[in-house]
């Protein structure tokens, strides 16, 4: 069993080896030679394995990952097995029945980026580099310097200063990244960490290092196989730097290909709105992405202006009949109450999945009676700033409604009987 990477633009083929790019400028994919025989029930069988490999949600599809990587280097927390809830109060929202939510919030760091960082990671230490960097909104940073601790890697950050989440800020630091501040958005220090990386021979685990995406395509094998192989109608999922939207169509066209599934789950790529290039793009029916260098929106998951993966993630809108919509701040945040008093929870660029199935069900592209699975990508604590605000009315051009600032009293019964209002 073989891997290579091929460019996206040129199809030119590549080893394995430390490069992320094409000659030509393109972004890579893996291509692996899978082998004959590959069944549901292989995978099937091992899900509750006390392996400390097989036991992980994304190496237990390895076959479909990196079959040709030793075991000795896989790091992995382990990450994946995520739950797939239903909620009759979420459904409700959504104004369908028929609607599950897949939360990658669950993974070790809080959000999804653990099932490519698991891949990338495992390959750094398969191709013998020491130091390893990423830019970040904030989730890729957290999940990078985790692994990278338990790698015994160096790691390096760039995040646009100022922009990024306590949460995930306070994370970062504490597993022991360096973290660059850069004076400007992510974009900008995306394109420094691109430069640095040439320059300084840093090995990159942004998504446009093609191992991210292999790992990434796990949520949509684990979401399936919990759905006993038979896929939803929709998979809608929050779209930034646009990796997952990659990951989601290569793994339907793999499982396709494989005789794994049936027939492709549409996917839906919900951006925000003055975070938008992928959606102007789709709707204009434009071949090139025009990028937005004031990208603005609450969720800071996805405030991202230039994404880097946008062809990847165009072919699988179009592979799988899929749609682009953009939600603006007020249905995200509003969405992401209704997840939290579900008793779910999620960070606010999860939650413009569910504002986006909303969105797509209220104008009719998704029917009452088809199956809806909304990825939620981050944990509820990933943001707490941006919750606290809401519920105290103090979110900058956010209507809250619903109130709900803590309560201050003196140490007495009165006071509590008052407040309480018993």
């Amino acid at each position: 069993m073989s891997s290579i990477f091929r460019c996206i633009d040129c199809g030119k083929s590549y080893p394995l080896e430390v490069k992320t790019k094409c000659e030509c400028g393109g972004l890579f994919e893996v291509k692996h030679e899978f082998r004959e025989g590959i069944r549901r029930d292989i995978f099937d069988k091992r899900v509750g394995s006390p392996n400390p490999i097989i036991k992980s949600g994304v190496w237990r599809f390895k076959e479909l990952v990196y079959p040709g990587l030793d075991n000795n280097h896989i790091i992995t927390k382990p990450e994946g097995n995520t739950n797939l809830y239903t909620s009759k109060l979420i459904s409700s929202f959504v104004g369908t029945p028929n609607l599950y939510l897949k939360h990658e919030g669950e993974n070790p760091t809080g959000s999804f980026k653990d099932r490519g960082m698991t891949v990338g990671v495992s390959e750094a230490k398969r191709l013998g580099v020491n130091i390893v960097a990423c830019a970040s909104t904030g989730n890729t940073s957290s999940s990078l310097a985790s692994y990278a601790a338990i790698a015994d890697l160096k790691c390096i950050v760039f995040v646009p200063e100022g922009r990024i989440a306590y949460g995930k800020l306070a994370q970062t630091l504490a597993y022991g990244a360096t973290m660059i501040q850069v004076k400007g958005s992510f974009d900008d220090a995306m394109s420094l960490v691109q430069q640095a990386s040439e320059e300084l021979g840093i090995y990159l685990l942004n998504s446009i290092n093609p191992w991210r995406i292999e790992g990434q395509k796990t949520i949509v094998f684990d979401l399936i196989q919990q759905l006993n192989w038979k896929p939803p109608d929709w998979i809608i999922l929050p779209a930034g730097n646009l990796g997952n939207t990659s990951a989601f169509g290569k793994a339907l066209t793999e499982l396709e290909e494989l005789d794994l599934i049936d027939e492709k789950p549409r996917l839906a790529a919900i951006q925000a709105e003055c975070a938008d290039p992928f959606y102007r793009l789709w709707s204009t029916g434009s071949s090139l992405l025009e990028p937005n260098s004031e990208a603005k929106t609450v969720a800071s998951a996805i405030r991202i202006g230039n994404p880097v993966n946008w062809k990847k993630a165009l072919s699988a809108i179009k592979n799988t009949n899929g749609v682009v919509e953009h939600v603006s701040d007020q249905e995200i945040m509003d969405s992401k109450i209704v997840v939290d008093r579900s008793g779910i929870g999620c960070e606010p660029a999860s939650a413009a999945s569910v504002a986006g199935a909303k969105r797509l069900f209220d104008s009719g592209v998704i029917d009452k009676g088809e199956k809806i699975v909304c990825v939620l990508t981050g944990n509820i604590l990933k943001d707490p700033d941006s919750t606290i605000r809401y519920f105290e009315g103090d979110l900058p051009g956010i209507k809250s409604n619903i109130i709900n600032s803590s309560k201050i009293v003196e140490p007495s019964m009165r006071d509590i009987r008052k407040t309480l209002e018993l």
